[in-house]
């Protein structure tokens, strides 16, 4: 609870003076110390021996959805802006703090928000900075990717950046998939929270993958072969 005032009162206080970079490094220690309450673990890679590619500065990033700690995995090594589902901005206190942190939450089936959010996707990313977002568009049990929604992807064909895949897998010490992080069906977040907490410390494993050139693509191309890059991953890292 004093880790989450700490992060309220940073969201409040310091985030609407502070530079791009100093936003990105408070995101980064604060992610970490969160993770670390919760007994998990970051490692950027993937299993024993298979190496991460280079991450890219400036790209539009996506990544397999398995849980609400994916946001602070990420954030912890490569902060970027999110683009997430509205139901994460009704999570208690984390998910104020998400929106603080510039998440963009999309209702879904709501067409014209997300036009909007479109334009805005495409701004930022021209501006220079990282957006990232889970185009399966909800979580899926560890090992298994949902198809990739294609919409968001033509912010990168227009922004003129790649997008770059990430895949995210949690695991035990014996290297196994930690099924206490799984985050599907009627679990609630408070559920997922305390079974995390009660249940065996986490290694949360984050592997960004080679970039893929937007210049030229269509977008359902892009999710296509984001989706393809990610399920490999994973794949391979069992």
């Amino acid at each position: 609870m004093v880790h989450l005032a700490a992060g309220l009162a940073t969201c409040a206080l310091v985030f609407p003076l502070a530079s791009t970079a100093t936003r990105e490094r408070l995101t980064r220690r604060w992610s970490r110390k969160l993770l670390g309450l919760c007994r998990v673990s970051v490692e950027q890679g993937g299993a024993e021996g298979v190496a991460a590619a280079p991450v890219l500065d400036h790209a539009l990033i996506v990544a397999n959805h398995v849980s609400w700690l994916d946001i602070f995995v990420i954030n912890a090594l490569h902060p970027c802006r999110f683009v997430a589902k509205a139901e994460i901005r009704s999570w208690p206190v984390l998910g104020w703090l998400a929106a603080a942190a510039g998440t963009v939450f999309i209702a879904r089936g709501n067409r014209r928000e997300l036009r909007h959010i479109f334009k805005g996707l495409v701004t930022v990313l021209q501006e220079g900075q990282r957006v990232a977002f889970f185009p399966e568009g909800s979580t899926s049990l560890q090992g298994e990717v949902l198809p990739f929604h294609a919409n968001l992807f033509e912010a990168a064909i227009d922004a003129k950046v790649a997008v770059q895949p990430y895949a995210l897998s949690y695991v035990d010490a014996a290297g196994a998939w930690h099924r206490s992080v799984d985050y599907v069906g009627d679990t609630t977040f408070v559920d997922s929270l305390f079974t995390i907490l009660e249940g065996e410390p986490v290694i949360a494993r984050l592997q960004p993958l080679a970039p893929i050139i937007a210049s030229g693509a269509h977008r359902r191309e892009l999710a296509q072969a984001a989706q393809d890059a990610v399920a490999g991953a994973l794949r391979c890292d069992m």
